[in-house]
């Protein structure tokens, strides 16, 4: 365990090395030791992300994240924006689908900005994240620009029956 800095910051790393290094358990109890430490955790967490590679200690961190909810979502989607690793906006896009309707408007105001593939991910955020996020979908369809548009609209085609459904109203209801 790190020994240097604030007692906070030593629980931090502490729970970072038993997500990377311990059992199953030992993860499972780091994730409620982050999730209860909440936003002063959430750098860390996002550091630890950017520099990890193993699939498994990468959903534990993305878990973590999404366990400390609001707090995480403003600085995840910042660094998912200026880190192109496939990795880390896969796992970060995982996180915030796990944040529910809170992360619907702080995504879809992030897709403005993204580059395609990080519109991807955040495309499939919003899918997991349902129906809460179906009303803000509806109205880009109508009021974004062209880019906006065809994403509210792909994104709504990837939900499946609800949003081809809520994206079928739409259009019933331009006419």
């Amino acid at each position: 365990m790190n020994t240097r800095g604030s007692p906070e910051e030593n629980t931090v790393q502490g729970y970072l090395e038993d997500i990377e290094k311990g059992p199953r358990k030992v993860r499972h109890e780091a994730i409620r030791g982050l999730a209860g430490i909440g936003s002063p955790a959430v750098p860390s967490l996002i550091g630890a992300m950017k520099d990890e590679r193993n699939p498994d200690v990468l959903w534990y961190l993305a878990l973590a994240l999404a366990r400390i909810g609001s707090p995480a979502i403003g600085l995840l989607l910042k660094e998912m924006k200026e880190t192109p690793s496939v990795p880390f906006r896969r796992y970060g896009a995982a996180a915030l689908g796990e944040m529910g309707e809170a992360a619907v408007e702080p995504i879809l105001d992030a897709m403005r900005e993204a580059d395609p593939q990080l519109r991807g991910f955040l495309s499939g955020a919003l899918c997991r994240i349902g129906d809460p996020a179906i009303p803000a979908l509806r109205a880009w369809l109508q009021d974004g620009d062209d880019v906006m548009r065809s994403c509210a609209g792909l994104t709504l085609w990837k939900m499946g029956e609800t949003g081809i459904g809520a994206m079928l109203t739409s259009l019933d209801e331009e006419k």
